[in-house]
């Protein structure tokens, strides 16, 4: 009985333990943030709508790339921080198109 109860607290031990390393929190929140970046330039009108179409791809390939990371069920360090560079440029690249002299039409 001792042995059966060892290896189910074994099992749900490696299984909470793969959990953690596939689950990116901080890049979701992330992502959410950047998003509400995009829709919120949008409104104001400091993005036109190519600019945001350009920046939503972007947004998805980097939810693409984690998808990816994540279907070994693993995320290595070297994925998360590859993931994270990535999120770093999309938010420069935010910002620039936020902040450049590009404006729609009815916002001028």
């Amino acid at each position: 009985m001792k042995v059966k109860a060892l290896i189910v607290s074994l099992t749900l031990a490696i299984g909470g333990a793969a959990f953690a390393q596939t689950a990116t929190p901080n890049l979701d929140k992330r992502e959410a943030k950047q998003q509400a970046r995009i829709d919120q330039g949008v409104a104001s009108g400091q993005l036109t709508p190519r600019e945001a179409a350009r920046l939503e791809k972007r947004e998805g390939k980097l939810a693409a790339n984690e998808q990816a990371a994540k279907a070994d069920g693993v995320v290595t360090r070297k994925e998360r921080r590859r993931l994270q560079r990535q999120a770093n440029r999309d938010s420069a690249a935010i910002y620039r198109q936020k902040h450049d002299a590009q404006k729609t039409p009815a916002a001028q």
